[in-house]
């Protein structure tokens, strides 16, 4: 049975959520599931923007065999070429042999890296502000490369005013029922993760992100489709100013992120101990996480939204705590910057945890590290809470 959405008289979603994936990119926690939007232009051609990912390839053909009933399909516009939108492409080349694929030559050689697909007379390869005219649309190009992969393309349509954004506005989890933004308390509800997909997804990115922002800021845009989440058609600032924001690397809100490695638990007492005395001494949000058993991109996420980070890290073979070292190496590969950091070191013999996190982040542009690293021998005693004292007092003033 179909289960498409009527977006105009002549665009429909003919994508599908997927609640049994755990994992996106078998990378990123998505314990509701996830969206995956793709959409249907019937005019005088018929165009499809994206295809889908094979969790809800099912859904997809019904939603599209119902849309065009006994018409074909012209074209299939490719915004960006990952599999998760892509992997019904030589389905559909096989059930429309009249179809033509548009991409740029990015997509084209990329498209052949992933499938065997006879492409001889059925592609239209576009450049930077090559047009569409499909009869009444017409559809411009504008290349977003690595928002989030080096191909992807936006598309604008400027009869309808609709922007084709690619995976640019999209977010983890799945839609609930309503499709628009404006149906939903998207800051409370569908925020978290909207940050959480930007900064682990495109995060490392931001100039091109800027970028993306300079080329569409002429175009009169009434709507945004992303391929992920929620549909865009008013209040455009409640996504765009948090993507400039994030692009910039300018920390959304203060506050103090806590991140601690612990194997008895040691390391995290100075952590709950200096979250204490953050909160007394007037920080209003302060977020602790235990690296051991919080995934990184919720950590990442929230590296993001505030501005001064803490590190606190036992020493394991004489080296960073693993789970330490990989969020750190996380945070240096999105290009975190512009935030203030304090470390916290804890070792029995040979403390080395403190000096193997300053080496990560002193590859780290525009990372102010406070000079002193707090160091702790095995546990937290009393010249250490005067210590974490003077710390809370340093990230006060920071």
């Amino acid at each position: 049975m179909h289960n498409f959405r009527k977006i105009m008289d002549d665009l429909y979603n003919v994508g599908a959520n997927d609640r049994r994936i755990t994992l996106f990119e078998n990378a990123h926690p998505v314990p509701r599931g996830m969206s995956y939007n793709s959409y249907l232009l019937l005019d005088e051609k018929t165009v499809l923007l994206d295809a889908v990912d094979p969790g809800i390839a099912e859904q997809f053909w019904q939603n599209l065999s119902a849309i065009l009933n006994d018409r074909q399909l012209d074209y299939l516009i490719i915004t960006h070429i990952e599999p998760d939108h892509c992997s019904q492409i030589p389905e559909l080349m096989r059930r429309y042999p009249g179809m033509t694929v548009v991409g740029n030559k990015k997509t084209f050689t990329m498209l052949n890296q992933f499938y065997e697909v006879d492409l001889e007379g059925r592609m239209l390869e576009v450049k930077e502000g090559d047009v569409l005219e499909t009869g009444k649309h017409t559809l411009t190009f504008y290349f977003a490369p690595m928002v989030h992969w080096p191909e992807v393309m936006v598309a604008y349509d400027s009869y309808s005013k609709v922007l084709f954004s690619a995976d640019a506005f999209g977010t983890f989890g799945p839609i609930d029922g309503a499709m628009y933004a404006d149906q939903v308390n998207f800051e409370e509800d569908y925020l978290p993760e909207v940050r959480r997909y930007y900064a682990n997804i495109i995060g490392k990115y931001g100039r091109n992100v800027t970028t993306l922002f300079e080329k569409i800021a002429g175009l009169d845009i009434e709507m945004f489709c992303p391929l992920h989440g929620l549909i865009w058609r008013k209040d455009f600032h409640l996504i765009t100013d948090k993507y400039k924001q994030w692009a910039s690397y300018t920390p959304e809100e203060r506050g103090v992120v806590i991140a601690y490695g612990s194997i008895y638990g040691n390391t995290a007492l100075a952590a709950e101990i200096l979250a204490n005395k953050l909160a007394d001494g007037g920080v209003e949000k302060v977020v602790v996480h235990n690296v051991s058993s919080e995934h990184p991109s919720y950590i990442l996420a929230d590296c993001f939204r505030y501005d001064r980070l803490v590190f606190a890290s036992a020493t394991f073979n004489a080296e960073l705590f693993p789970y330490m070292e990989s969020l750190l190496l996380d945070l240096k590969a999105h290009n975190l910057t512009n935030r203030t950091v304090a470390l916290i070191e804890n070792g029995s013999w040979a403390v080395a945890s403190g000096r193997k996190m300053r080496e990560i982040l002193d590859q780290m542009k525009g990372m102010t590290i406070l000079e002193q690293t707090l160091s702790i021998k095995s546990s937290v005693k009393g010249p250490d809470l005067e210590a974490l004292d003077e710390l809370a007092k340093a990230l006060l003033a920071a």
